[in-house]
């Protein structure tokens, strides 16, 4: 059912259904790790430093993506380790409320495993997210095991990812490789250069300048 349809279809609903704001909070329990924590990190500031000129999407980690109005506790929402959405406005939100986000839902998304999450993360989520997201690119990675797989929606269905060379895996949304790195999941350009964090790209300009003879602290 389309979130219209649901809105048109609001008699007869149990008590334990809420009709929520659009401004609400999100609801997402505590990451299992401190490198989960560290990979969400990573991936929101090698994305945002990439993408620093851009307002026209939005990224954002374990954060609740509620998807239907007829809200019930516990039901109609997910939280996923990290996603990103296009075409949209880049500004800190609560939430990410479909409804009122003119309908959009992700068009990438990331599950970072765990013992108690991979096999939701590999079977429910990943249902959810074919079937209603429709979100075109889905991954997920084990920082512990490496596992790392991903999938694009061809005609409706998840179909794998082919990994390069390299072992990357390509995200036709994001124009960019994701694949592991030094334990950990890193975005890479096309030509597979490693998209660096801001300390990164400081740490080589320091390191050219001192080639140069040149003190950074100086500069």
């Amino acid at each position: 059912m389309t979130i219209a349809q649901e809105l048109e279809s609001q008699q007869g609903i149990c008590q334990d259904v809420i009709f929520p704001p659009g401004d609400l909070f999100s609801d997402e329990p505590p990451l299992e790790s401190e490198l989960h924590l560290r990979q969400i990190i990573l991936l929101l500031t090698c994305l945002e430093w990439l993408w620093r000129d851009r307002n026209d999407f939005y990224a954002a980690g374990n954060l609740t993506i509620y998807y239907s109005p007829r809200q019930r506790k516990s039901e109609y929402f997910r939280g996923p380790d990290f996603f990103v959405v296009l075409a949209t406005e880049r500004k800190t939100r609560k939430s990410w409320v479909v409804w009122e986000e003119d309908g959009k839902y992700p068009n990438v998304i990331l599950e970072i495993l765990s013992d108690s999450t991979a096999n939701t993360d590999r079977g429910l989520k990943k249902e959810i997210y074919q079937d209603t997201f429709r979100t075109p690119d889905y991954f997920w990675f084990d920082p512990y095991t490496q596992e790392f797989a991903g999938f694009h929606l061809v005609d409706g269905e998840y179909q794998p990812l082919q990994a390069s060379e390299q072992g990357y895996l390509w995200s036709h949304q994001l124009g960019l490789y994701l694949g592991v790195y030094e334990g950990l999941l890193r975005f890479f350009t096309q030509d597979g250069k490693l998209v660096a964090t801001p300390e990164e790209r400081a740490e080589r300009l320091a390191a050219k300048l001192r080639d140069l003879n040149i003190d950074p602290d100086t500069i």
